[in-house]
């Protein structure tokens, strides 16, 4: 005869049902709107889905910060970092890897913009004319949004954005930067190229209003880092399971949403130029 389970066994018997059972996590910086960031990942947690025979979930977060927040806390595992907040999160997630990036983003540029009414055009030298006008940046540890623009300003120019420009504000991501300095909210921003060279595909009004005056050097940006435990949790080789359906991925769809060529591997290395020149402005201890 069949007794029941103790209230201890059945515990017991939940928690084995369930092992190996975790769902796997990941998020994104948010460099669009909520919209926009809620149609790319949640076609990418299908496809990581499907490849890597887990539940895997996106996980949206409200700001650059929160993404590193999220990841030193284990409440994502993987997440696609801009080059700055990929710098940050591995510094504070022992054996966090670099695993992937763009091949676009070996060499990232940072595209300048202006207000169609302040007559400045294209130039191949850092406009001076700039100055003395208002300025907006993207997110505060956005690499493209800047980082690297605040950098050029610097070398450029001899002295911090808020000397050279009359005003100096924070967008808080790419397409908000678009938007004010489309409706003369600020006369000029800095967003990445990626960001805007969608809107021109997409066919977007602001683009007509906010054409690009200037484009940085390039540098190393975003990439898709991983926590440095989840081989313990998801079973031996899960990390190079996750890099490979990475560089895999070949969905047109999919790799327009980002947008990207392809995927490639990366390294922690490849991104040292953005930790120096992050500690170099003081945003890195």
């Amino acid at each position: 005869m069949l007794r029941p389970l103790s209230f201890a066994a059945a515990l017991l018997l939940a928690s084995l049902s369930t092992a190996g059972a975790d769902t796997f996590y990941f998020s994104a910086i948010p460099d669009e709107d909520d919209t926009a960031l809620q149609a790319r990942f949640g076609k990418i947690a299908d496809y990581l889905e499907g490849r890597l025979g887990v539940d895997v979930e996106f996980v949206p977060v409200k700001s650059y910060a929160a993404s590193v927040t999220a990841f030193r806390n284990d409440q994502i595992q993987l997440a696609w970092f801009g080059g700055l907040t990929g710098v940050q999160a591995r510094m504070v997630s022992p054996g966090a890897r670099a695993i992937a990036q763009g091949a676009e983003d070996v060499e990232f540029v940072t595209y300048f913009i202006a207000n169609a009414g302040t007559g400045l055009t294209a130039s191949d030298q850092f406009p001076q004319e700039m100055r003395g006008r208002s300025f907006t940046f993207g997110a505060k540890t956005s690499t493209s949004g800047r980082l690297m623009p605040d950098f050029y300003i610097r070398k450029e120019t001899g002295g911090a954005p808020e000397q050279f420009f009359d005003r100096v504000g924070f967008s808080g991501d790419h397409s908000q930067t678009l938007r004010l300095v489309a409706s003369g909210a600020y006369d000029i921003g800095a967003l990445n190229f990626s960001v805007y060279d969608k809107a021109v595909t997409e066919g977007l009004p602001e683009v007509e209003t906010a054409p690009i005056i200037w484009k940085t050097p390039p540098y190393p940006d975003y990439n898709w880092t991983i926590r440095g435990d989840v081989d313990e949790r998801f079973g031996e080789g899960f990390t190079d399971r996750v890099q490979a359906v990475l560089i895999e991925m070949s969905d047109p769809d999919l790799l327009a949403s980002f947008p990207r060529s392809a995927f490639i591997p990366a390294t922690n290395e490849e991104y040292a130029p953005i930790e120096a020149v992050a500690k170099d402005l003081g945003l890195l201890e």
